[in-house]
C-alpha cells in the first residue's frame, strides 16, 4: 500500500478543480515546500494513504535546482511518483544497498502547513525525479497528513507499468516493496480510485 501518490499539475487550483469535478471531493490546501518551489493540496484515500496534488508555487522564487518530479516540464496533469512509508528508513536503505540498489542518503525536508506550522519528514532522494520506482519516507513523530486530509475517496487498486517488469521488480525487492507490475511500452503508474463520483483511473 502506498503511503501516498503524487499527482503533478501545472497549476494547483486547476488540478483541485479537475479532481473535484471527477470525484466530488475537494482537496484541502497542504502548504508550501520552501526552497523547492512547490506547493500542494491533499485528498485522503483511506487506510492511512493520501493523494498529494503538487505544482510549481507562484509565490516562491525559482528554486536553485529543478523542482522534483519533473514539474518544470509538466504540461499535463498526471501521476508522477509514489511513496512508501518506512519507519525503519535507515535499515531499509542499508538493505537496498546490499541488494544492488542505492536509494540515496535520506534527506530531511519540511513544508509549512496551511495552518502555518512546520511539518518535517525524511525521505530517500534518488526517486525524486519521479516514475515507477518509489521513494521511502519516514514521518518520525509528525502527524501523518492523511489524518487531516478530506475523506470520501478510496484507493481501490494500484499498479505499475514498465517495458521490463523484471528489472523494476528487482528494484522493488531491494526496497522491500511489493507492487503489481504490468508490461507496457512506457513506464507509468495507475491508481483506481472510487468516490462519490464513481470509480475512475488516475494515471
Amino acid at each position: 500500500m502506498p503511503d501516498h501518490l503524487i499527482f503533478g499539475v501545472p497549476v494547483l487550483e486547476d488540478g483541485v478543480r479537475q479532481l473535484e469535478t471527477r470525484w466530488g471531493v475537494r482537496a484541502q490546501p497542504g502548504g508550501h515546500h520552501q526552497g523547492l518551489g512547490t506547493h500542494n493540496a491533499l485528498l485522503g484515500l483511506g487506510h492511512g494513504a493520501y493523494l498529494e496534488l503538487i505544482a510549481p508555487d507562484p509565490d516562491q522564487p525559482p528554486p536553485p535546482r529543478p523542482r522534483p518530479f519533473g514539474l518544470d516540464a509538466l504540461d499535463q496533469p498526471r501521476l508522477v511518483a509514489w511513496a512508501v512509508r518506512a519507519d525503519d528508513l535507515d535499515a531499509r536503505v542499508a538493505h537496498a544497498r546490499t541488494q544492488g540498489y542505492d536509494p540515496g542518503d535520506p534527506l530531511e525536508l519540511q513544508r509549512t502547513t496551511a495552518q502555518g506550522t512546520p511539518l518535517r519528514w525524511r525521505l530517500t532522494p534518488k526517486a525524486l525525479a519521479g516514475g515507477p520506482i518509489p521513494f521511502l519516507i519516514d514521518w518520525g513523530d509528525a502527524v501523518h497528513p492523511s489524518s487531516s486530509a478530506p475523506t470520501g475517496l478510496t484507493l481501490v487498486s494500484f499498479h505499475l507499468e514498465h517495458p521490463q517488469p523484471e528489472v523494476l521488480t528487482r528494484v522493488l525487492d531491494a526496497l522491500a516493496v511489493q507492487a503489481a507490475v504490468v508490461r507496457r511500452p512506457t513506464p507509468g503508474l495507475v491508481a483506481r480510485i472510487d468516490g462519490p463520483g464513481g470509480p475512475a483511473d488516475l494515471r
